[in-house]
């Protein structure tokens, strides 16, 4: 994989032909969130991970961690988005939240396409976006939204141990999804939109994701 204009050909074609199951359940609120695709530059910033000392250009993931003082979901994993506005589509407000979280500006043709929506156990609906965020070289985090700002390569997401299946919470319920990232791991909603993201676009797999719950202390 290379984050050149051939690889994004392909992942348009992809997502272009992607049958996507939308949630349309009135009354729930949505959110927006934001698969962007970046360059590795000089590496995750995690422990597990080895530091680049030249820039690369390999294709990675963003992912932030939440700041432990926030009302919810404090110091989780997640991925850049949040609540799509009234009136929004969930492409201008994926847009909207990448400038107002990270500080990257981007147009509507950087928008490569959707994934299937996510339901979550704290009552909203996730619309994932997959965005084509190029070099990045320039990241702003807004400290009252995000604590740290991590390039994962994608290569981290193709583990042969990926994904975790844990134990349904109730007998006859679905598994507990979790994605493992160096030697921590990423839980469900999160973990669910990367593990679909990977089937779909990286190994051309028709993978649904909805149905997967999530460990219990995301559901405040």
């Amino acid at each position: 994989m290379q984050l050149n204009a051939a690889w994004r050909a392909s992942i348009s074609q992809r997502l272009a032909a992607w049958p996507v199951q939308a949630i349309a359940e009135a009354g729930r609120p949505r959110a927006a969130v934001a698969l962007a695709l970046v360059q590795a530059g000089h590496g995750a910033g995690l422990s597990g991970f080895g530091q680049q000392a030249a820039w690369s250009e390999a294709p990675a993931l963003l992912l932030t961690r939440r700041p432990a003082h926030m009302r919810r979901h404090a110091g989780q994993w997640a991925l850049p988005g949040g609540r799509i506005d009234e009136g929004e589509t969930p492409e201008q407000a994926v847009l909207r939240e990448l400038q107002e979280e990270l500080g990257l500006a981007f147009g509507p043709g950087e928008v490569l396409g959707r994934l299937d929506d996510y339901p979550t156990r704290s009552g909203f609906v996730i619309t994932p976006l997959v965005v084509w965020a190029g070099a990045a070289r320039e990241i702003h985090p807004a400290p009252e939204e995000v604590a740290s700002v991590h390039r994962i390569p994608l290569t981290e997401f193709l583990r042969a141990d990926a994904p975790m299946l844990d134990a349904p919470h109730e007998a006859g319920g679905p598994p507990v999804l979790r994605m493992p990232l160096a030697d921590n791991w990423v839980a469900a909603p999160t973990a669910a939109m990367i593990y679909q993201f990977r089937e779909v676009l990286l190994l051309g797999n028709d993978t649904r994701v909805a149905h997967f719950d999530q460990p219990r202390f995301t559901w405040r």
